[in-house]
């Protein structure tokens, strides 16, 4: 899979670890979508809770929901991100750290790589170099990647934080609340910025893509995963039938929660198509923006840069 882009030819960060009182968990969020011009808004749970609830099952669930699939997608992002050693990544919505997980595995086996390649062809790198290639992110300093997982709820925080010291995970990654709509972190600061599966629960979605495009550096790419419209249409009446009657009872059965995924399966209903979020993107001041089409619509990539 190729990105073309005819238009282009081609410190650690400082934050907030606490928001404002008013995006606290008590604050009742709406969710940002309308049909048909009308707004819609989730009744009787806030959308805090709802991720809140979710947490502890979300990625049993994710399995559940599609049949696995999900990390294949997450897979092919990373491919089409194809990160280098020394970029630096904000993974927004990344509460569980799948995303941040992929990158830092990627980058490193880039690493190894050219290290290999270079030993190849000659290039004098002794024993001592490739040692110090594995050294923490303290003594390679700005040459090592970095990842920072953002999320406004801190309980998918935990999930993600808890994961990550199972699988050994701690050098050059970091963890911090913050919402979408107003990132706390200065401008110009990352290379990649990434959110998967999240932005379609961002009440303004306008304004998310905004401070993605502030927070990039000059040449930095926008890559957003999330479930799209299915473009067959026996492919989305099946799709349709499974998402409302069987995702409902798999929350209920699995995370013992019922409500917060029938909103999810509405939420994912009532995103804009591929093309008019590609508008969005555009709109908001990206250029070479493109989509991606996974398994037929039912998830698209979509990817932008800054200039």
């Amino acid at each position: 899979m190729t990105w073309a882009c005819k238009d282009v030819t081609f410190y650690d960060v400082s934050w907030r670890l606490s928001m404002e009182t008013s995006k606290s968990q008590n604050q009742n969020f709406k969710v940002n979508s309308k049909v048909n011009g009308k707004p819609v808004h989730l009744k009787g749970v806030t959308l805090y809770k709802v991720f809140e609830n979710v947490a502890q099952k979300y990625d049993i669930m994710n399995d559940a929901m599609s049949l696995g699939i999900h990390r294949l997608w997450k897979d092919m992002l990373l491919h089409a991100m194809h990160p280098q050693p020394g970029a630096r990544l904000l993974d927004v919505a990344g509460g569980t750290g799948d995303i941040s997980f992929r990158f830092l595995e990627y980058v490193r086996s880039q690493r190894e790589r050219q290290q290999r390649r270079a030993v190849r062809f000659g290039q004098t790198l002794s024993l001592q170099d490739i040692s110090n290639s594995y050294s923490t992110i303290e003594t390679d300093g700005p040459r090592e990647s970095t990842a920072v997982v953002c999320d406004i709820n801190k309980e998918m925080l935990k999930v993600g934080k808890e994961k990550a010291e199972s699988l050994g995970i701690t050098a050059g990654l970091s963890w911090v609340v913050g919402d979408a709509e107003e990132l706390p972190f200065d401008d110009d600061q990352f290379d990649i910025y990434t959110i998967a599966f999240g932005i379609r629960n961002v009440t303004h979605i306008d304004q998310a893509l905004q401070e993605a495009l502030r927070v990039l550096k000059p040449g930095g790419r926008f890559m957003c995963l999330e479930f799209s419209k299915v473009t067959n249409p026996l492919l989305a009446r099946l799709y349709d039938a499974y998402s409302f009657q069987i995702i409902p009872v798999l929350g209920e059965v699995i995370a013992g929660d019922w409500k917060s995924y029938q909103y999810l399966v509405e939420s994912i209903r009532k995103f804009p198509s591929q093309e008019e979020f590609k508008s969005m993107i555009e709109d908001a001041g990206f250029y070479c923006v493109q989509y991606y089409n996974f398994t037929g619509g039912v998830v698209a990539l979509h990817s932008g840069f800054k200039l």
